[in-house]
């Protein structure tokens, strides 16, 4: 098979970055498991709010708004940030990173918004724009545009190695040949794996391991509850049908890049901040599971071409917020292996790989 472009990784950043292309250009879509998104894509806690990750992510989060509204994947929930009376310097500090961002935030008394909150949660803050994400919905419209566009992708194909001759990739999958003009490093929690086996030095991808558990509780999550955060980073919660919640302890454990497990004493720690947090009962733990996040050295996303490789594209280190970006990274990266004009408000330089190294071109 000869291609324009082969994308290593069809989980939410490689189908998002497919779909941007579009029929600009011929595309594979290279995915080592039996099914797309196997891994972080499918164990997303399915939120868009723009204050997660910070002010180097909102940029992104914010221009991924309209498609998806217009799309239909976001739906109203709101984030109330939460903190006790030592945690007021967070608030401030949390309330000046996004001054000026036209992100909507709005101090609140959190009592009135959580029934049985504990009192000594007194400081608020209002995230009116924070709503679900129909996460599996979106990955499917993504794949499908580029499967209209023409991409191609191809299950149970894990990346052997891939060598840059002569102009072009040969991409070895123990599978058909594939050579390509460009190779784009999609892999998320295994980016650096895939540079490696591709010739290119690795940038210092690291996963950690993110626990989420749903959880039914006495009495019940009542409807419009909004979603539930430490200003502190000590856990989120979140309202699911049947009165049912999604709880994580926040954590971010490093680990080989893996099929992520869940460890019982992560279970358990969210469920003592939760129960720190509110008076509701506990009845039972119906479903645990736990997925990868992956990071720079820096913790904002790669997206650019390799200073010293040439044709080998990064798209990687998107960490929790891969989901809530995909539209605009899939632009902006779409953009950059086009040469087309960089999508309006992102700011390419500061996701650009050069900067863990001088450049080489």
């Amino acid at each position: 098979m000869t291609v324009d472009i082969a994308i290593i990784g069809a989980g939410i950043a490689g189908a998002s970055v497919a779909a941007a292309i579009g029929d600009a250009a011929s595309v594979v879509l290279i995915e080592a498991e039996s099914q797309p998104g196997y891994h972080s894509t499918g164990r997303s806690a399915a939120f868009w709010s723009e204050t997660y990750g910070g002010p180097g992510i909102q940029p992104l989060t914010t221009a991924s708004g309209p498609a998806l509204r217009d799309g239909g994947f976001l739906d109203s929930l709101g984030a109330l940030h939460i903190g006790r009376a030592e945690d007021a310097a967070a608030i401030e500090s949390f309330l000046a990173d996004f001054a000026g961002s036209g992100v909507t935030l709005e101090r609140v008394d959190p009592a009135g918004l959580v029934p049985g909150l504990r009192p000594d949660w007194t400081l608020g803050v209002m995230e009116p724009s924070c709503a679900y994400i129909d996460v599996g919905g979106l990955h499917a419209h993504l794949l499908a545009a580029a499967r209209r566009a023409g991409a191609v992708v191809m299950t149970d194909a894990g990346l052997a190695g891939a060598v840059f001759a002569d102009g072009r990739w040969t991409i070895d999958t123990g599978r058909e040949p594939i050579q390509a003009l460009m190779l784009v490093n999609a892999a998320g929690a295994w980016a650096d794996t895939v540079a490696a086996r591709a010739g290119v030095a690795p940038i210092g991808i690291r996963a950690y391991r993110r626990t989420v558990a749903q959880i039914r509780t006495d009495p019940g999550a009542p409807a419009g509850m909004p979603h539930v955060a430490d200003i502190a980073g000590r856990f989120y919660f979140k309202p699911e049908p049947g009165g049912r919640l999604w709880l994580s302890p926040h954590d971010e454990t490093a680990t080989d890049p893996c099929d992520a497990a869940p460890e019982e004493l992560d279970v358990a720690i969210a469920i003592d901040r939760f129960e720190g947090v509110v008076d509701w009962r506990v009845d039972a733990v119906e479903r645990r599971w736990a997925g990868l996040r992956s990071f720079a050295p820096d913790r904002l996303p790669v997206f650019g071409f390799d200073t010293r490789v040439p044709g080998f594209f990064w798209c990687a280190g998107q960490g929790g917020f891969g989901i809530q970006t995909a539209p605009a990274a899939g632009a902006l990266c779409a953009a950059l292996i086009l040469g087309g004009p960089v999508p309006d408000g992102l700011d390419p330089s500061l996701y650009a790989p050069g900067r863990f190294g001088p450049s080489l071109r």
